[in-house]
């Protein structure tokens, strides 16, 4: 394992120490009760920036002045100015985007060869649902009622959504919640996660300067349980879009019972990624690799769960041990690195006592195992890329989501077993398999119980296609034409004409 230490940087003017207020109404505010909380970066432990610290008042404030842009001015507005408004804020994340993706580093640790490698993905999602704002509407239905009556629908806005994201990619996942609802004509309030709120931030400006009006898009950083928890409450909020754990989703859930708001959740994963013997195997090798180690192991859709058919375990996953042990952990603002540092001192103690709940299970690390304390990656929260050998289904490193760079390599024989073991899981929202037989890739495919099936690949993304999970990891689409419906409601209207 290369590691690489600290380097310099120039700071950008929201990492820079200083204070940053939320946003409500079009304006910049502090917290109703003064308080802030600091944001760290997570590879060296430097302070980045305070934060205003939202609370239920803040959400209330939020989620009314949500409210009267939705019932006012907002309503009016047409879908072809909706879409100009999207592609002007497209255009200035493209514009600053190279200091957007240093902010997600700075905040969360992803290395900068991961984050300026989403200009597309950002850019493309404004795009995509920018296209999608003229496209939205109901259809005439031929109803077969005696007389003359005349049926058709009408596509409408939801309303207020209340979006909660978490801190494993702050630009797309802001971009995920804000882009569908300005699109479909909601409002929104966003409540960045906590530990690294500050790409949200920054995006909450550009909006301003394409000239989103007052209200539509509000930002109010603050800790799960008080703003979020506030948020998934309130009253006037007509909908929840969420993206996280599968607790804080079931929370979530019980949070809408009070008015039956709408509720689309993309929660956690033990994904499956199974290797066949007639694999390529030289793609697959830093294919299984990098569908766990990158970012750290913190997504939700890693395949976590390295399925290898007995012919080739041994070999394989000493391969992809390693790979691992070649890459280069450090800093993210070196543009060589390309592990970065778990996001908090939480998710380190985290991690590391799943390396060691593993070790005592009876698992073998083949790479990694620890912490990594180098020199000045001691100041940070660092995870050596870890390959287990010899894991067996029952073991909790093969059930429980660990959210860090750790593989868990199981042995199969039997396709069918296989499958049965693969969807052995409460969890259902990514998964991979590695075979040049195309046969026996669509016949896995369509057994996976998973909201995404990769082939040959792993973690493809794209604006048109969707994504969600089955089961425990939620549900509800992001991305694609399914994503904006998830923010409109349908309305049946009736005429009888004679």
């Amino acid at each position: 394992m290369a590691v690489s230490q600290a380097i310099p940087i120039t700071r950008h003017p929201f990492a820079n120490g200083s204070y940053k207020q939320m946003l409500i109404d079009g304006k910049w505010v502090d917290a109703a009760s003064g308080k802030r909380f600091e944001s760290h970066n997570p590879a060296t432990g430097e302070l980045l920036a305070t934060v205003a610290e939202g609370d239920k008042e803040d959400i209330d404030r939020a989620v009314a002045a949500a409210r009267r842009a939705f019932e006012g001015p907002w309503s009016k507005v047409k879908p072809f100015e909706r879409q100009n408004l999207l592609l002007r804020l497209a255009d200035l994340v493209e514009k600053n985007f190279d200091e957007l993706s240093q902010l997600d580093t700075l905040d969360m640790g992803a290395p900068l060869s991961r984050t300026r490698a989403y200009r597309l993905r950002a850019v493309g999602m404004l795009r995509y649902y920018a296209g999608q704002t003229t496209a939205i509407h109901g259809e005439t239905i031929e109803n077969s009622l005696p007389g003359e009556i005349f049926s058709y629908t009408l596509k409408e806005p939801i309303g207020v959504v209340g979006a909660i994201i978490p801190w494993n990619g702050p630009l797309t996942a802001t971009i995920w919640k804000i882009g569908p609802a300005i699109a479909t004509g909601c409002t929104v309030v966003l409540k960045p996660a906590e530990e690294a709120p500050l790409t949200s931030l920054r995006i909450a400006e550009l909006a301003m300067e394409a000239g989103i009006p007052p209200g539509v898009v509000n930002v109010v950083p603050g800790y799960g349980e008080t703003a979020g928890a506030a948020l998934a409450a309130h009253h006037d909020v007509d909908k929840v879009a969420f993206t996280g754990s599968h607790i804080t989703g079931q929370s979530i859930i019980r949070a809408s019972a009070g008015n039956l708001k709408r509720v689309s959740l993309e929660l956690g994963g033990k994904s499956p990624d199974i290797v066949f013997a007639d694999a390529d195997l030289d793609a697959a090798v830093p294919g299984a690799a990098m569908a766990v180690f990158a970012n750290s192991g913190q997504i939700c859709s890693a395949g976590t769960r390295l399925f290898v058919e007995q012919a080739i375990y041994e070999e394989f996953v000493g391969r992809v041990a390693e790979f691992g042990k070649k890459l280069q952990v450090g800093n993210g603002l070196d543009p060589n690195v390309q592990i970065g540092p778990l996001v908090s001192e939480q998710q380190l103690e985290r991690v590391t006592g799943y390396l060691d709940i593993g070790q005592k299970e009876g698992a073998k690390a083949l790479a990694g195992g620890g912490r990594v304390t180098e020199g000045a990656l001691s100041k940070g929260f660092f995870v050596s890329p870890t390959v287990f050998a010899g894991v067996q289904d029952n073991m909790r490193i093969a059930q429980e989501e660990i959210f860090g760079p750790v593989i868990s390599a199981i042995a199969f024989k039997d396709m069918d077993e296989l499958v049965k073991r693969a969807n052995n899981t409460t969890f259902g929202l990514g998964s991979g398999l590695w075979t040049r037989d195309v046969t026996k890739a669509h016949a896995v495919a369509k057994r996976l119980r998973a909201g995404s099936v990769w082939v040959n690949c792993y973690q493809a993304m794209d604006p048109a296609v969707p994504f969600g999970g089955y089961k425990m990891s939620g549900y509800g689409r992001e991305s694609g034409k399914q994503h904006v419906e998830e923010y409109l409601n349908v309305k049946a209207v009736w005429i009888k004409t004679g």
